[in-house]
């Protein structure tokens, strides 16, 4: 079983200081039962809940709820109020309740915040190497401009925010579109994030041209794996000259998808 909580802490005991978030509690769940864990449970993290001390958590958590025998933390995890438990106390509670308590050692160099740092810096397959996947965004398909398919002849899917995740730097993107929850038809794609400087917007948002798709995807949940950056985001001179570009993108697009 893994026990998590839910919302970020920092949501509670400091709000809008926590960070944004690497994936959605549904594919956080789906990632984990695909590891072969059994059990997810989600404690969620309320003001009365913080201020538990760590005795009182384990007492109230681990040993009446869980009936834990076996509990496996980082080596560096901290809990109760005011962070005062750790390790040592979670080994010095387990002797006298009956649970074993272990350290596991944390993976060198790789945590969430460089993660969030590759990717605030566009650099997807930084993040890749650090997730052991692709970064994926998720959210319903919702309807922008208008002007990719009618003006442009790139029709694109405009993807809506979903449960403050993290959205790349802006620029130019290979990757797929997963249709669905989970992991459902993956279609080849030309991502753009960013304000479309070019035409005067100013809403940031994330799209995705699906190459050689003929469909409405308009309301369906849909994610956004990133596989690699193409370039930054540019003010172009004139329409022209972005359709250059664009078929450019779409080209480089195919190459490395293929590859």
């Amino acid at each position: 079983m893994v026990v998590t909580f839910e919302p970020n802490p920092l949501a509670v005991l400091a709000p809008g200081k926590e960070p944004p978030l690497l994936t959605t509690l549904d594919r956080k769940a789906a990632l984990i039962g695909a590891r072969g864990v059994d059990e997810l449970w989600i404690l969620p993290f309320t003001r009365d809940f913080s201020l538990l001390s760590p005795e009182e958590f384990l007492r109230e958590v681990v040993v009446d709820r869980l009936h834990a025998v076996d509990v496996l933390v980082g080596e560096n995890f901290r809990f109760g109020h005011k962070a005062a438990g750790n390790l040592d106390t979670l080994r010095e509670v387990g002797a006298r309740a009956g649970f074993a308590a272990e350290g596991v050692p944390l993976f060198d160099g790789v945590s969430s915040t460089l993660v969030r740092n590759f990717l605030t810096e566009g650099d997807v397959e930084g993040a890749a190497r650090a997730l052991g996947r692709e970064y994926r965004l998720e959210g319903v398909v919702v309807r922008g401009a208008g002007r990719g398919g009618s003006a442009l002849g790139y029709p694109t899917a405009n993807v809506g925010e979903a449960d403050n995740l993290l959205i790349p730097a802006d620029g130019v993107y290979a990757g797929w579109l997963v249709r669905g929850d989970g992991d459902g038809e993956r279609l080849p794609a030309a991502l753009s994030v960013g304000t479309n400087p070019t035409f005067g917007d100013r809403g940031r948002r994330a799209e995705a041209y699906v190459l050689d798709f003929d469909g409405d995807l308009y309301d369906q949940w849909v994610g956004v794996d990133f596989t690699a950056r193409l370039r930054g985001q540019v003010t172009f001179d004139s329409v022209d000259a972005l359709l250059v570009q664009m078929a450019e993108d779409v080209k480089r697009t195919r190459e490395i998808l293929a590859g």
